[in-house]
């Protein structure tokens, strides 16, 4: 079965990844971002090897967000953003082909435990079911 499993983000965190703190996350240290990529490739590297690992991607930071709209006439509406403000958006994510959710749930464990600096923002990472072509989970 494949599922989608998500870890969320705002734009304050990747400009706290920069080095700016805000009242929403504190800055990281350049020994932060290393722990913190370490951390992921070790997750990568071990899905890879088990065969469960279809793709996964970090996403650009959500200031680089475009939203294509369609206006009553159907012509496209483009906006430019979100910006700090905006709630949290996909940041990050993997596709994995796993025997059952009780193994999925695991690696979304492990993903949760992915080292931050104090006082950053906790977020869940979100598993979704992917649908086969028939639309049955």
């Amino acid at each position: 079965m494949k599922y989608l499993v998500m870890v969320q983000g705002t734009q304050a965190d990747y400009e706290a990844m920069r080095g700016k703190a805000s009242e929403h996350s504190p800055a990281w240290s350049e020994k932060d971002m290393q722990a913190m990529f370490s951390f992921m490739q070790s997750v990568n590297d071990d899905l890879a090897e088990s065969g469960e690992l279809v793709d996964g991607q970090g996403l650009a930071e959500p200031a680089l967000t475009r939203y294509v709209t369609a206006d009553k006439d159907g012509r496209p509406v483009i906006t430019d953003g979100p910006y700090g403000e905006t709630k949290e958006l996909l940041a990050g994510y993997w596709v994995l082909d796993c025997a059952s959710l009780d193994r999925v749930t695991e690696i979304a464990a492990r993903v949760a435990r992915c080292p931050v600096p104090e006082g950053s923002p906790d977020y869940p990472v979100v598993i979704r079911p992917i649908l086969d072509s028939g639309g049955d989970v």
